[in-house]
Formats: structure tokens, sequence, C-alpha cells
């Protein structure tokens, strides 16, 4: 595959900034090591704050990386999305300028489930669990929503940015693919699909267009949500196992949050030659079927740190292929960096390596 990418976390936002702790020399090193250790020629990066998406995404460029460029906003109306769009393209049209051929935008993903307006429900939470989605995304009902929304929104962001441009969609969102430069599509191959993985993803083939996996993985545990992906592409995923109260608690109120240490639901295993073997070979799979690229998820996750204490040890849910310590700890690896490479990292290093 032409493109060898990860998905990196510069501060998604829902209920909580998934990345508390963001400063520019530790973005700098980690695409540093994204590009020469880990082996990947491109980092997609998240980010609601447009400022914070502007700075990782320099520095990975600097780096030598190409960019996909995704401003993530979540659970608000289409219009406010439009708009939020609208000021992220407009933000990445001077790094194109400063990289020709290097930076992708990413208008959206998955908006099906992650915009208000097109399943019922205030919240993403409320969506997800309405019990008409399974009948509506049968019938197909969703699909007419989002393309409106998509053409929109395409229009818009070419109207600021002149560079290649994509959305990142689940399998079974149909949309109109003549309007991008790529078919992106978020597949997961999770247990209750995996013998159809490949099928669910020929129909992306027939647009005559570059075919990327823009997002998949693995958590470090057996079980947890289906195996794979919190949002499998067979759709609606399984049952989290981070009891997310706890969770909230800790890193949505100020000062007393640090006395709620977060915890799991329940007891779990921790497996990361599990993780590991399942990135290679899904990666392996991928590449057989003849995707242009793909982005593995993803990179670090600063709010599923690291715990001695299995009951306590977010990074089992995590996706990343760095086990992140929130306790001030540092790594041997990497004495500079507040986290250890798993075993995952270095399977898909070795990968990328070598094909």
């Amino acid at each position: 595959m032409r493109i060898k990418g990860v998905c990196y976390d510069a501060g998604a936002v829902m209920a909580f900034n998934w990345r508390p702790h963001f400063d520019i020399p530790t973005v700098r090193r980690e695409l540093e090591i994204i590009k020469n250790d880990l082996h990947c020629n491109t980092v997609r990066i998240d980010a609601q704050d447009i400022g914070r998406l502007t700075a990782a995404a320099h520095a990975a460029l600097d780096q030598g990386l190409d960019v996909w460029y995704y401003p993530v906003l979540w659970d608000r109306s289409p219009q406010e999305t439009l708009e939020y769009i609208r000021k992220g393209a407009a933000a990445a049209e001077p790094l194109r300028g400063e990289h020709p051929g290097n930076v992708v935008f990413c208008l959206g993903g998955e908006l099906t489930l992650f915009m208000k307006g097109i399943i019922e429900g205030a919240r993403f939470k409320d969506r997800i669990s309405n019990p008409k989605l399974f009948a509506v995304v049968k019938a197909g009902e969703h699909n007419k929503p989002l393309n409106d929304f998509l053409v929109k929104a395409n229009s818009v962001v070419r109207s600021v940015f002149h560079g290649q441009v994509t959305y990142s969609s689940l399998v079974w969102e149909k949309v109109d693919w003549s309007l991008f430069d790529f078919v992106g599509v978020d597949h997961y191959r999770a247990a209750k699909i995996e013998d159809k993985y490949v099928e669910l993803l020929k129909p992306s083939f027939s647009y005559g267009k570059p075919v990327v996996n823009t997002e998949f993985g693995y958590e470090t545990t057996h079980g947890g949500m289906g195996e794979a992906g919190f949002l499998s592409s067979a759709g609606l995923g399984g049952q989290p196992i981070v009891d997310f109260k706890s969770q909230f608690l800790h890193y949505k109120i100020p000062v007393l949050g640090q006395f709620i240490k977060p915890r799991l639901n329940g007891e779990h295993s921790r497996d990361e030659a599990w993780q590991a073997s399942k990135l290679v070979e899904t990666l392996a799979i991928l590449d057989g079927a003849g995707v242009d690229g793909a982005f593995v998820s993803q990179f670090i996750s600063q709010i599923n740190p690291y715990s001695d204490d299995p009951r306590h040890d977010l990074d089992m849910a995590s996706f990343s292929l760095v086990k992140y310590y929130e306790d001030g700890r540092r790594g041997t690896t990497y004495p500079d960096m507040p986290w250890e490479p798993k075993e995952s990292f270095r399977a898909v290093a070795a990968y990328f390596a070598n094909h």
C-alpha cells in the first residue's frame, strides 16, 4: 500500500478533551518517532481545536510526513458543523500552499452518527441507542440527508481549500464519491464480520478512485467491544469495558477529579500480543485487497492510561500503539516520553518497514 498511516489525536472532544496534555515539543517528538521508527509516511491528525490541529500538522509536515487534516466536531447541528468545516478548510489552505501535494482535507467522518440531524438524538450516545437506528440504516434512510450535507460541505471546503478532499465513511453509508478525491472508509475488522471483511469493502473499489481505510484498530485485550472498534463495520459495536462515569468525572471535574481514579467494568486480561497480531493480520488483508492506504488507530490515547493495577488499566480498552503513563513515569525506549511502545508498535513498524 502507498499510504502507511496512523491516526494521531491532538484533541478530539466528546464529553471532555481526549488529549488533556498538549505541548508542541512533545508533539514534534512523537511525530518524529512516527516517521523514523514507526515507518509511517502519512499521519491523520484529529482535533476539535483548529489551532492545535494546525500546529500539529505543521510539525508533521516539517518531519516530511504527509498530513490528512481532520477537524473533528461532534454532536452539533448541520449548520454549525458546516461553519466549522469551512473554518478548518481555510486554516488548512496555507499549509497546502507551503506543502503542495502533501495535505489532504478530511471534511468529517461517520456523520450519520456523529452529527445531529440524520438520526434522532441530541447526543451521540442517544443516537447510537436509538431503537429506530437499525431500521433506519437497514432501509438506507440515512443516505439522502447525509449526501445532501456532503454536497454542501464539499462546496464550502473547495471554495477555500484547493487540494485533495475526502470523507471518512462508515461502510454502510452510501456516499456519492464523485465529490471526493479518495474513497475513505473507517473499516474495523470486528469478530462478527471477519469472514466478510473484504467483501464489505469491495463496493468501495467501484468508483475508480483510490480506496483508503481511514481508521481501524484493536483493543489491548480480547473481548471488550466485539474485539475491534467501538463502532464496528457491521455497525453499532458492543459494550465498552471502561466505566465511563469514573472516567468522565476524573477528566471533567476541576481539582476534585484528580481524586477519582477511572476504572474498568469487570475483570479483563491485558494481551498486547493479540493486539499486535490482529493489526498486522488486518494490514496484510487490506494490502491484498488493493487499498491505496490505511490508517492504524491510534498512536496514543491519553485518556486511557496504563496502570499496573488491572482494575485501573484503561490502556486495555485503548487501540493505541503506545501505553501512556498518567502518573509522571517516563518510558525506557524513549526516556523523554511519558509512554512506552507496546508490542503493536513494533509489529506495525516492522510491517510498514518491509511492505
